[in-house]
């Protein structure tokens, strides 16, 4: 890690709450017998209130990471707390019930059912939760009007631009008001000023004090949103810093 950005963020850290602690977290993978190492001691902490980006090359451990914080994967090795829990230690309905009740997921992909309404997109979550269809769809309709969506509630994705529909899945992700929200590339398949446009949404999204929001990106255009960056190479942490003009772009 950098000595210099790690220094200069310990002064505010001991201020702030932590959401996500990360301590020796090590993960493999095997094939066979081939061992492959994708985190290799990561310690890290990210904090409420905050928007965190994950950033570095491909194949650095990003995914691996934000997949084992939101309870996809398990760690090897290492602890891991998630709002206050040891998520490697939640299994089965355990670990849905915790996802579901805190977890938000935005993804590169906007993967949103083409034969329902912006409204309907919205609601998914709490109409799987059990939700009656149509309060959930009311509840949805709230979050899409936050979301600058409020005129569009009867439109079908198709109908909307590439940005609008990561705000319909932004607005899915928030519907059931988790505190967290994980990202994975939500900017990858747009153009600058959209992505710019969706970043702006998230920033808003993070300042809630009792939220945190983690963005995994390659696009070294919206470095300058996060309030906190943490640049991994070769599986570790090479950099936490809040000065996004340090970060190299890989």
């Amino acid at each position: 890690m950098d000595d210099e950005a790690k220094s200069n963020d310990s002064s505010v850290a001991t201020s702030e709450r932590t959401a996500v602690r990360c301590a020796g977290l090590v993960k493999e993978f095997h094939a066979g017998e081939t061992v492959v190492r994708a985190l290799r001691g990561v310690d890290a902490e990210i904090y409420y209130g905050e928007m965190t980006l994950l950033v570095g090359p491909s194949g650095c451990g990003k995914t691996t990471l934000i997949s084992i914080v939101a309870g996809l994967l398990n760690p090897t090795s290492g602890e891991v707390s998630v709002l206050g829990e040891n998520i490697a230690e939640l299994k089965g309905t355990r670990l849905v019930k915790f996802r579901q009740e805190n977890i938000g997921f935005v993804f590169q992909q906007y993967n949103l059912l083409p034969a329902l309404t912006v409204a309907e997109n919205a609601a998914v979550p709490l109409i799987v939760a059990g939700v009656k269809r149509s309060k959930a769809v009311e509840q949805a309709s709230v979050v899409l009007e936050k979301v600058g969506l409020g005129d569009k509630l009867d439109t079908l994705p198709t109908q909307l631009s590439g940005g609008q529909q990561q705000r319909v899945a932004i607005a899915r992700a928030l519907v059931h008001n988790p505190r967290l929200l994980v990202c994975d590339e939500p900017t990858a398949a747009l153009d600058a000023a959209s992505g710019r446009n969706v970043m702006e949404l998230l920033r808003e999204v993070s300042i809630d004090p009792d939220r945190v929001v983690i963005v995994v990106t390659h696009d070294n255009r919206v470095f300058d949103f996060g309030d906190r960056i943490i640049a991994m190479a070769d599986g570790q942490v090479e950099q936490i810093t809040r000065d996004a003009a340090s970060v190299e772009h890989g």
